[in-house]
């Protein structure tokens, strides 16, 4: 269905994305302008960009062309590891993007702080901010009420994979929920060209973000809620001490695992164990679907019980840069972007991988009856639960306050050298940790 191409100044309350089912709920209110066809070239980037999702993307490029003659829009794939870099030059040169989606929140805090995106406050009315999940929006509340972005879904990152029929051959009964239990767990399931688990090891964001989990697993904090350094901790210790011992039970590759990397070892059976969000379930169903079976996930398991788990949501983004021309009609092609017809064909490019934002989308009958969803509920359901309640650098927990250098710090990858030099060079844990808390605060201070 395509959003209502109207929108004008003085229009009353509508159902844009009306006539979906239980979608129909969905209302929009105005623009502050009136938005009217016209001849313009909207540029879309996203790191998110496999054939899929690629797919989809140009679907709702095509509804949107149509619904507003002379508008063309044009899709612009970039890169998971390079986007910093690639944004930079961009706000640098004033050739920025219209839209950019599916970046971490921390990234959005990061450039909001820098004075360099376009409040989002007239998307969110349009979408209708009762539609989203209660506190969906918080995170990008980083001056009070005004918002740098919004979720396009939510991900559950660093679940915990695993194969019941690897596990019940090695006569494991349970899924592990500690550490000692995981790492026994896959050295008992290694062995036949088969790896324990496919933990990244590089320097690159995966290593940062899935680190800073397991610092939170281990019942540590990067920083305070106030936002000191407390990194510096027995906490981070232990967890680089256990990271360690995890590294034999890793394929040789995984020296410089990045996400494509550690999807594909468990995918293709190389590993027992994966670390990962919803993907997994299409890749497994496209690419091996012997395992298909076979595989289901849980939270990832932490130092004790006695440590609550800690789920990392990247919360995948859509914002709109300041300087971005033709601002009206930007707007109103952020807010197609969650129109049904081609939100839900975006969402199940990778079912179960990018959530739903949206609470009238999440219980649409043309999403929940695809055949992944629907075979995989279980584990679509507890990823839901476990993004709604997850975290990342930009905002630690609830007490923590949004972390507008959180974005500074992944991409400096500070944390990622940190694991390298302890897990990998077999430096001395105490000093590197401290030179790294050092390091995160010269960040801090920049």
């Amino acid at each position: 269905m395509a959003f209502d191409s109207t929108l004008k100044t003085g229009v009353s309350r509508r159902a844009v994305l009306a006539g979906v089912g239980a979608a129909g709920a969905l209302a929009a209110t105005s623009f502050s302008t009136p938005v009217r066809a016209q001849q313009a070239t909207l540029r879309w980037w996203s790191p998110q960009a496999a054939p899929a999702q690629r797919e989809a993307y140009l679907f709702q490029i095509a509804q949107f062309e149509k619904a507003n003659p002379g508008v063309k829009v044009l899709f612009e794939p970039t890169s998971d590891e390079a986007y910093a870099q690639q944004l930079a030059a961009a706000f640098a040169s004033g050739q920025v993007p219209n839209i950019v989606t599916h970046l971490p929140s921390f990234a959005v805090q990061d450039y909001w702080a820098a004075g360099l995106l376009e409040p989002f406050n007239d998307v969110i009315t349009a979408l209708g901010p009762q539609n989203f999940y209660e506190g969906a929006n918080r995170i990008y509340e980083i001056d009070k009420g005004k918002y740098a972005g919004t979720g396009v879904g939510n991900t559950a990152a660093n679940m915990l994979w695993v194969r019941k029929d690897l596990m019940q051959k090695a006569s494991i009964d349970a899924i592990p929920r500690t550490w000692d239990e995981l790492r026994n767990a896959a050295r008992k399931m290694q062995g036949g060209g088969i790896f324990g688990a496919p933990l990244p090891y590089g320097r690159n964001s995966m290593t940062s973000l899935i680190f800073i989990g397991v610092i939170h697993q281990a019942g540590g904090q990067v920083f305070t809620p106030d936002l000191q350094v407390g990194i510096d901790t027995d906490k981070t210790l232990a967890a680089l001490d256990w990271y360690k011992s995890m590294r034999e039970l890793c394929p040789a590759g995984a020296t410089n695992y990045s996400w494509g990397d550690s999807l594909t070892a468990f995918v293709s059976g190389a590993t027992a164990t994966g670390i990962y969000a919803g993907r997994v379930l299409a890749n497994v169903t496209r690419q091996n679907p012997g395992i298909a079976d076979s595989i289901t996930c849980a939270a990832y398991p932490t130092i004790s019980k006695d440590v609550e788990p800690w789920t990392f949501n990247d919360f995948p983004s859509v914002f709109i840069p300041k300087a971005a021309k033709d601002m009206e009609m930007t707007k109103k092609f952020a807010a197609h972007l969650f129109a049904p017809e081609g939100y839900i064909k975006q969402l199940l490019a990778a079912p179960g991988h990018v959530l739903p934002v949206l609470k009238p989308i999440a219980a649409d009958p043309n999403y929940t009856a695809d055949p992944i969803i629907k075979k995989f509920q279980k584990e679509v359901d507890l990823m839901a639960a476990s993004a709604a309640g997850g975290y990342n650098l930009g905002f630690e927990s609830a007490k923590h306050k949004p972390n507008t250098k959180g974005g500074k710090v992944v991409n400096s990858h500070v944390i990622a050298e940190m694991v390298q030099r302890v897990c990998l060079n077999n430096e001395n844990p105490k000093t590197v940790l401290g030179e790294t808390a050092k390091k995160i605060e010269e960040i801090m201070k920049s």
